[in-house]
């Protein structure tokens, strides 16, 4: 977390009176579903904590024409409770655009679109605040409380005030960040050179048309949006673009009806009683169902080379996969020279570009300097990464009464699922039956055709109050 600006004082540290049931730190989808979920709750007291100034989601890659790659359904609710108030098709009626989606019949919705919906949430929802960094959280044995430490940001993003909070829960959301690889995080940091994150692609889309020379390192969906989004935007013949990729090919998603059965919670359970080492052995073999190209996507990029081939002669557009950036640096005062190599080959080149698009993917932020008032408490497994029970819960030590759940974070102990849309509100209503002790939110008992294992877990939706093993608490971050 950001340190407090010393040219600025803020106004001293004020607790809040009486201990909330529930805090969030960040506001993205998933703890905005928790949110949302949590709003008719009415025992409940709650709040939820962001430092942005207001929701926005994934603004460098609201493309055009990109849709997500999960039904409407997928929304911050409906698969937990479809008759809420804050599903997205009760959005579009709000919007006066119910018959219009009817008539379009669009499963997959834009990007753009989502991000208004999510956007329209947050600013009718209450008990959100933006505006506002968390700083620290800790246990407090003697008041049997999370204290949680945040400073208010005035509009400039500076220090305004500090203030505290007691609560008996967390559920932590703080998201991902870019990842960029080894070789070309010097030139990514330099402000000058033309090395950007897909993240903020685009924010510099204007200046990265006017490149002589463009070169997209990445082979999932993002890589492939912007590589489409480039190719349409040059003219025939003069595209001058290179597409790289590890992978051995630009492979499509899995996107087959039993292959999703992976984003289902009966999975989430089956892959969750797994040893450690068999689901660490799991999660980069799975690399396609999350990580590939949606169909549609490579069959609009196909038809749009296709195009460009139909008067003679083929597009300067260049697409290698198997390829991997061994060494990057500048070359003169505005091009980038990648050095380059081909592991099934054994053969190594450079490439000169003026202009490095990183679709690299993300990577969860890191969580120490926040939790580090936490980590006596904290139990990890071999890795060293916090261990998370069935309720999303860290499991921490026994003395301590409260709960820290997370979303999003739990791909080591949930499975490829943690960052899936498409299981936000099931997690989020798993996280409100646990913290109630009730059942607001009753879970399916079966969600999938495939029975995962010879011997399935028969409790897939466990009652609220049962604890099973060690007890855990909560921490939920956020995706993106």
């Amino acid at each position: 977390m950001n340190a407090v600006p010393a040219a600025r004082a803020p106004h001293p540290t004020r607790p809040t009176e009486a201990p909330r049931d529930l805090v969030g730190i960040g506001i993205g989808p998933f703890n905005l579903s928790l949110a949302a979920l949590a709003h008719p709750l009415t025992e409940l007291d709650t709040a939820f904590y962001d430092q942005r100034p207001a929701f926005h989601w994934h603004p460098g890659l609201l493309i055009d024409g990109a849709t997500l790659q999960v039904p409407f359904l997928a929304d911050l609710v409906t698969l937990a409770d479809p008759t809420s108030h804050w599903t997205f098709l009760n959005y579009l009626k709000t919007r006066g655009r119910l018959f219009p989606f009817y008539f379009a019949e669009q499963f997959h919705i834009q990007r753009t679109e989502y991000d208004a919906y999510c956007r329209w949430v947050s600013e009718n929802l209450p008990g959100l605040h933006f505006s506002h960094q968390a700083d620290a959280i800790r246990w407090n044995p003697e008041r049997a409380l999370f204290e949680v430490d945040y400073t208010q940001l005035d509009t400039d993003g500076e220090a305004e005030a500090l203030g505290r909070t007691y609560t008996k829960h967390v559920a932590l959301g703080v998201g991902t960040e870019p990842y960029v690889p080894e070789p070309l995080k010097p030139l990514a940091d330099a402000p000058t050179v033309p090395v950007i994150h897909s993240a903020d692609y685009l924010t510099h889309r204007d200046s990265l048309l006017t490149a002589d020379h463009i070169t997209v390192i990445g082979s999932g969906q993002s890589g492939a949006e912007i590589f489409l989004d480039l190719l349409r935007a040059r003219p025939a013949g003069h595209e001058k673009i290179h597409w790289l990729a590890r992978t051995e090919a630009f492979a499509p998603m899995e996107y087959s009806k039993l292959g999703l059965e992976h984003f289902t919670p009966d999975y989430t359970h089956y892959f969750h009683q797994l040893p450690e080492a068999e689901r660490d052995r799991l999660v980069p073999a799975q690399w396609q169902l999350h990580k590939g190209i949606d169909a549609d996507t490579i069959a609009a990029i196909h038809e749009e080379l296709y195009r460009r081939t139909l008067h003679g002669g083929w597009p300067d557009a260049t697409l290698t996969p198997g390829v991997s950036v061994r060494t990057a640096g500048r070359v003169a005062a505005t091009k980038v020279e990648l050095h380059l190599e081909h592991r099934g080959q054994g053969t190594r080149s450079r490439l000169t570009t003026d202009a490095v698009i990183l679709a690299t993917g993300y990577k969860e932020r890191p969580l120490d300097e926040l939790l580090a008032g936490l980590d006596p408490y904290l139990r990890r497994d071999s890795a060293d990464r916090p261990r998370i029970d069935e309720h999303f819960r860290l499991v921490l030590d026994k003395s301590v009464q409260g709960s820290v759940y997370v979303q999003n974070a739990e791909r080591h102990t949930h499975g490829v699922g943690a960052p899936d849309l498409g299981l936000a509100a099931w997690r989020s209503a798993t996280i409100l039956n646990t913290l109630t002790g009730k059942d607001p939110y009753p879970q399916p008992q079966r969600t999938a055709f495939t029975t995962f294992g010879l011997t399935p877990h028969e409790n897939r939706a466990p009652r609220p109050g049962h604890q099973a093993g060690e007890r855990g608490n909560l921490i939920e971050l956020q995706q993106g």
